[in-house]
């Protein structure tokens, strides 16, 4: 292909295409005679010479032609050159990029078994040259329609690659031609099939003795009694309708609906009445599944309810062996077009008698049949299915991009779990609307799929259907019922062509809210440049769980009859069929909003869902739905509001408000003056008042529908507990993080008024993560108590014979010093000057305020309210003289020095981050709560030594400050739920995150940290951070995690979200989500037990003690003179690092600092391969023979007695896990 390439492309395309290197050309404009690796390239493998390299080959594939004539894929390929060449290599078979991998990788070996010939292989036909084009060809401006798709791209997509992206994802998710004639055939035998199957005798509707016992009737007949006569005759007509046959429907699930008409002779006069149509219909497909279900060419044959309605069942048929999963054909019966008089089913019209339904014998005097709308509707959906195929035709004739964005707009509904169930936003009801949009000319033939995409999202976002319906019937026949007959009706109206049918009629208004915010969420996703809007709309799942903030679940639909009976919906009941879930579920949720109106943004639930089941089984209840779930979307900031204040307690108001609130309201003054109707709700911590929505829930529920608490799991804050501190834990440390910061402020104030400091005081920052609100576990105020420690002079001291002390941590605090000509410019004076000052501080701290001090060299310990601040001096031009190095030459010159770079990172990076992140705290008050619950994650599964804090409350700050498709989290749980999904699903080998901390980074600074981070990806840490401030290094993450740890936590997130969803979502379950806190330790070899008496935090752990030892302090109080305790002081932590130093080349050392009570040990597989014998090769090592040579191997016998020995009163015993390794 090299060869192709000579002569044909010009300096101007090799120079796009990153193939042209000056010292190749001969002159100005001359052809490169080699073609070289690209520029940029890091894989070798990637570029043969005289070969084009797969790269290249995909980018001139994925390059239209009008891309190339006005360079939108690439600079400037204003050449047609490229043009000519595209010719070649679309040629199948030819260039394509298949090819270029192939000839990478040379010819395939053999399959096993078969025999190689001794004759030569044929020579494949010479590859054809490119067509000799003239100049005027060559150089030709693009045509019309060429600029037209241009403008489109730069206008609509953002860039080529969103065009490139929703291509390759149309083509994976149409059906392809193959599989379209298998299905095709199948549908011909299908048919064959139907129109062979026999009569039966005419019989009374209620005797079924001629079914087979083999099948069961797939309707809930109750009551049974019904009068009407049935028998079976084979169909009159055999129609596919739907998305098959418009070429609308996409993988995975490929269904095929079949309108299978049931003739005349079959039906009587009044069998629109009491479901009598139903069941002639459910009959009819009973014996056809009678039939189908003794042919060898189906796999399974089984019954479904469409949509999961009650009264529509229909019959599933898939093709025999592997092809089972290819295709569903579904059999729907229907009535002869015409045999219904469609005035019979107007919304207000009934067709079910209360005697009937009521199982009376004779109607009560005098009263008036309600309107069955929805029984209506049920049997008119039936006869206008033909009608909707052709409607649907006509609109997809000559509009090719209707096909790819319905194609869009379902993959954008399956991803929101919107288009399955009772009342979803199904695959057909899209297709309406977007042919209801070409009628009202929203949308025209001209536009591409991803053009209706955008105009239906449009639509829906600012259109509410549940208000304002819309009808898709053109000429207003004034017989016909108007739109607010329908509203009268249904919540959501979406009227047919026929005017008859409304097509929303089973969808609630709560859940098109919410396909209405998902769209105008998606709108705004789609203007963001900053977002990659493909990524974030049609390839990410949105599970319930981490959509909303707080779930819950109704364990028992069964109680909701009682709701039915409590709330008197008797009506809705005969107008579902009996169907309680149906029924009571739209005014359980409108409660709920009411309820809530002020604190959630958003009510949603769960779509109810039916499983198919096999013919001879009995068709499921009403409450095999299962469990419905609601999710809730707050308002942040009123959200967890303990009052609910009503109307004036004269006003008429005030009677509803109490009818509303039952017991719970009351009167009360308010500060203005009124006495109001209010409603105040008890939560005294932050935790408890995020449960407030949970309290309101169940209130409201018990007083207005009858459901007991036990019914209702409310899985809003589940999770919280493995943060809650103290032993009542009725917090999870919000308010303690308060306090620390308050007492911070306090100190920061005394430092800057400080007098008669040589110099003064210019800044103070804290660092530590209690002064941004993620430390896992916040500092509680404490004073030691004596009689506990050992005392030595002013200090208080661990005492052997009592358990290890409580830990007390250090609130480290830098304190930058003023700039002056006094500063010393060499590195010792300046750290001995420092030390003087903290002299200084701690002595006037003493003075001025009366505050506890005890100084050291590197640093100055204080002690108020209770904490121990650690305050740390800092001058700003420290760090550029650490940077200066003198070379052999005698030249000064300045470059990074690992001391360097720690200082700058201590004073600098940290104090920036610190308060970033106290600023986000402060916009997202459950910032804090997210980041503590993923670093207690973390630490429980043994790796918090293996990734810094500060990189997972970056992690953590993502989702606040990028949450697309989700809204920022207003739960500790969901944010949880989501870190973890990040963690597992991001590409952190081809990406660097990007966290825009106070939008710092524009669209163009994005760009050019994705395209350094490609250029020197092999040079980067394996997780690549990139903030405002630190835009090429990562500074957080340089030195870990390893990619060996990275590839464990990505593995262990996946597995314990996967468990987590598992368990929230399955409200009958014991769900102990404690579960995913308690790591696997089989994995590991050796495990290292210790004394809880001797872990300082052993409160902390996941699971608490059931004992807890004193600790020797007083939680909770402080006093002004103390003897100072020791800071900083846990066992556990020095024993590590004396592990880690002694044999850090032998082992791993893995250890949970909240409280864990083992230390997990991991041998490097190097330390195991046999060393040759040297001295310096003997550090925990013995002698053994090997092939007759002396050989050094680790002498783990004597390693596991150190382990004991190093930690004697810390280690219980030690564990090996023998058969895990060998030698």
């Amino acid at each position: 292909m090299g060869k192709d390439l000579e002569g044909k492309l010009c300096e101007e395309c090799l120079r796009s295409l990153g193939l042209f290197r000056p010292e190749n050309s001969k002159s100005d404009g001359e052809v490169m005679k080699k073609i070289r690796k690209p520029i940029g390239h890091t894989n070798p493998k990637l570029s043969i010479h005289g070969t084009l390299t797969v790269k290249t080959v995909k980018i001139l594939h994925k390059l239209s032609e009008p891309d190339l004539a006005a360079g939108s894929g690439s600079a400037g390929m204003s050449c047609a050159c490229l043009r000519a060449y595209i010719s070649l290599v679309s040629k199948p078979g030819q260039g394509s990029p298949e090819a270029a991998e192939e000839a990478e990788q040379g010819p395939e070996p053999p399959a096993e078994g078969t025999v190689r010939r001794g004759k030569r292989a044929v020579p494949t036909a010479a590859a054809p040259q490119p067509a000799k084009l003239s100049r005027a060809e060559l150089y030709k401006p693009p045509t019309s329609e060429e600029l037209t798709q241009l403008k489109e791209t730069e206008d609509l997509f953002h860039s080529s690659l969103l065009r490139l992206q929703i291509e390759e994802l149309l083509k994976e998710v149409t059906l392809k031609e193959t599989k379209k004639k298998k299905i095709d055939a199948f549908l011909h035998e299908i048919n064959s099939l139907l129109s062979a199957i026999p009569e039966t005798p005419e019989t009374e509707l209620t005797d079924q003795a001629w079914l087979s016992k083999d099948v069961k009737v797939p309707f809930l007949q109750l009551p049974f009694n019904v009068k009407g006569r049935f028998h079976f005759v084979p169909p009159a007509e055999l129609k596919v309708v739907g998305s098959y046959l418009l070429g609308t429907c996409i993988r995975p699930e490929i269904n095929v609906d079949i309108a299978v008409t049931m003739p005349r002779e079959i039906f009587q006069d009044k069998d629109n009445l009491n479901q009598r149509y139903h069941r002639k219909r459910a009959l009819y497909l009973s014996h056809i599944a009678q039939h189908l279900s003794k042919e060898k060419l189906f796999g399974s044959v089984k019954f479904a309810y469409m949509n999961s309605n009650h009264l529509k069942p229909i019959l599933l048929l898939r093709p025999q062996g592997k092809d089972e999963k290819m295709v569903t054909v579904r059999l729907h019966a229907c009535p002869d077009s015409g045999f219904f008089k469609p005035s019979r089913f107007y919304p207000s019209k009934n067709n079910v008698r209360t005697a009937w339904f009521m199982e009376q014998s004779t109607p009560k005097e005098g009263t008036t049949e309600p309107p069955t709308p929805h029984y209506n509707n049920s049997i008119l959906c039936d006869t206008v299915m033909l009608s909707h195929l052709h409607f649907l035709s006509n609109a997809a004739t000559d509009f090719p991009g209707m096909k790819d964005g319905l194609a869009l707009l379902k993959v954008w509904l399956n991803q929101r779990q919107l288009s399955k169930g009772l009342g979803c936003f199904s695959g057909f009801l899209v297709s309406m609307l977007v042919a209801y949009l070409l009628m009202k000319r929203k949308i025209v033939k001209m536009m591409s799929g991803y053009q209706v995409l955008r105009s239906t999202l449009q639509f829906l976002a600012t259109t509410d259907l549940s208000v304002t319906g819309i009808s898709l019937a053109k000429d207003t026949d004034p017989s016909l019922p108007a739109l607010d007959d329908f509203h009268q009706a249904f919540e959501v109206v979406f009227v047919d062509p026929s005017g008859l049918v409304n097509l929303c009629a089973d969808m609630t208004a709560s859940k098109y809210h919410q396909v209405q915010f998902e769209a105008k969420h998606s709108m705004e996703i789609l203007d963001d440049r900053m977002v990659d809007g493909f990524q974030v709309l049609l390839m990410t799942l949105k599970p319930m769980l981490r959509t909303f903030d707080h779930v819950f679940h109704l364990k028992h639909v069964s109680k909701l009859q009682g709701t039915c009976k409590k709330m008197q919906l008797l009506n809705e009941l005969m107008d579902r069929g009996g169907n309680y879930v149906a029924a009571a579920l739209p005014y359980i949720v409108s409660l709920l909003a009411r309820g809530l109106s002020r604190r959630a943004q958003l009510v949603a639930h769960s779509l109810p869902q039916i499983p198919e089941w096999p013919i001879d089984a009995e068709p499921p209840k009403h409450k095999d739905v299962g469990p419905l779930t609601f999710g809730l979307l707050f308002v942040p900031e009123f959200a967890a509001s303990t009052l609910e204040k009503g109307p004036q307690a004269d006003h008429p108001e005030a009677l509803e408000f109490r009818t509303f609130w039952g017991d719970k309201s009351e009167l009360r003054r308010f500060q203005d003056g009124s006495i109001c109707e209010a409603v105040v709700w008890e939560a005294s911590t932050v935790y408890q008042k995020r449960l407030i929505p949970g309290q309101i829930i169940r209130h409201l529920l018990k007083l207005h529908a009858d459901i007991p608490e036990t019914s209702i799991c409310y899985t809003g804050a589940l999770l919280e507990s493995v943060i809650c501190t103290g032993k009542e834990a009725q917090g999870t440390g919000e308010e303690a993080m308060v306090n620390v910061v308050c007492s911070y402020d306090d100190l920061s104030r005394k430092l800057w008024n400080l007098k008669d400091l040589p110099l003064t005081v210019t800044a103070v920052q804290g660092v530590h993560p209690a002064l941004r609100y993620t430390d896992v576990f916040p500092p509680i105020p404490m004073k030691p108590i004596y009689s506990f420690h050992t005392r030595s002079k002013h200090l208080l001291l661990p005492s052997e014979e009592k358990p290890c002390p409580a830990y007390i941590t250090p609130l480290k605090i830098i304190c930058h010093m003023e700039g002056s000509g006094q500063w010393p410019q060499d590195k010792g004076a300046i750290k001995r000057i420092k030390a003087a000052f903290h002299l200084q501080l701690a002595e006037l701290l003493q003075q001025q305020h009366q505050l506890v001090c005890t100084p050291a060299v590197t640093y100055t310990d204080v002690y108020k309210d209770g904490y121990i601040f650690r305050l740390q001096v800092a001058y700003h031009r420290e760090p550029l003289i650490l940077k200066e190095v003198v070379t052999p030459e005698g030249m000064l010159k300045y470059q990074d020095t690992e001391e360097s770079r720690q200082l700058e990172l201590e004073t600098l990076h940290l104090p920036y981050l610190t308060s970033s992140l106290h600023g986000l705290q402060q916009q997202h008050p459950v910032f804090g709560s997210t980041s503590r619950l993923a670093k207690r994650w973390i630490s429980a599964q043994l790796l918090s030594d293996s990734i810094s804090e500060e990189c997972v409350d970056l992690l953590v700050a993502f989702l606040f400050l990028h949450p697309a498709p989700f809204t920022p989290p207003s739960s500790p749980q969901v944010g949880f739920l989501r870190f973890l999904n990040l963690l597992a699903t991001f590409d952190w080998k081809n990406n660097p995150l990007i966290v825009n901390l106070n939008t710092g980074l524009t669209d163009s600074d994005c760009t050019e940290i994705k395209n350094k981070f490609v250029a020197a990806r092999s040079r980067l840490p394996v997780m690549f951070l990139a903030t405002p401030k630190d835009q090429c290094s990562s500074m957080w993450t340089r030195e870990r995690p390893s990619a060996q740890i990275l590839h464990r936590l990505v593995l262990l997130a996946s597995e314990s979200l996967r468990a987590l969803e598992e368990q929230l979502m399955d409200p009958l379950s014991d769900q102990d989500v404690k579960m995913v806190f308690r790591p696997p330790l089989d994995f590991y070899d050796v495990l290292i037990h210790l004394n809880p008496n001797q872990i300082p935090r052993h409160l902390e752990s996941v699971d608490r003690p059931a004992k807890s030892v004193s600790r020797g302090v007083v939680k909770n109080s402080s006093a002004m003179n103390i003897l100072f305790p020791v800071v900083d002081y846990d066992p556990v932590q020095l024993y590590l690092w004396e592990l880690r130093d002694a044999f850090d080349d032998l082992a791993l050392f893995f250890y949970d600092k909240h409280g864990g009570e083992v230390i997990a040990v991991l041998w490097k597989p190097s330390s195991f391969q046999p060393q040759p014998f040297k001295v310096s090769n003997m550090k925990g090592r013995k002698v053994t023979t090997l092939n007759n040579d002396l050989v050094c191997v680790p002498n783990v016998e004597a390693i596991l007695e150190d382990f004991k020995i190093l930690g004697e009163g810390l280690v219980k015993n030690v564990e090996a896990h023998t058969e895990k390794w060998t030698i």
